[in-house]
């Protein structure tokens, strides 16, 4: 039967498209078991690549840095190291062209990325200094 778990993007595309080629197989015939068999392993890997308990863009972001093994220097790299700890630190908001890049380089979906998100306010200079 030849099939192999799902580990990259381009794994996940070649299942993709190998259940739509068997999608009217009949039931019960060797094809029907070869689709259900890839229908379970997409949907594992799909759970775990895009897991439905992420509830915001911060934490769509960290799963696909513990996922694809992206470091914040990656994503410091791709949209400012000010701004990438900014955002994981929930003290900005993702912008657009932000959005863009991490949909793109990361196969975020974007409909993850544009949700509202709480925001933490930074101290002021004055209760920091306290704290001191």
């Amino acid at each position: 039967m030849d099939i192999r778990p799902i580990k990259t993007e381009e794994d996940h595309a070649a299942a993709l498209a190998e259940m739509a080629a068997l999608w009217n197989a009949e039931e019960g015939s060797p094809e029907w078991d070869r689709l259900d068999v890839l229908a379970t392993l997409v949907d594992a890997y799909e759970s775990q690549r895009w897991p439905v308990a992420v509830t915001d863009p911060v934490e769509a972001i960290q799963a696909a840095m513990e996922f694809d093994g992206h470091s914040q220097e990656d994503l410091a790299k791709m949209i400012g190291a000010n701004r990438a700890s900014e955002v994981l630190r929930r003290r900005r908001p993702l912008t657009l062209p932000m959005i863009r890049k991490l949909s793109t380089e990361w196969h975020i979906p974007a409909n993850r990325l544009i949700e509202e998100y709480e925001l933490t306010r930074a101290k002021p200079a004055r209760a920091k200094a306290e704290a001191a």
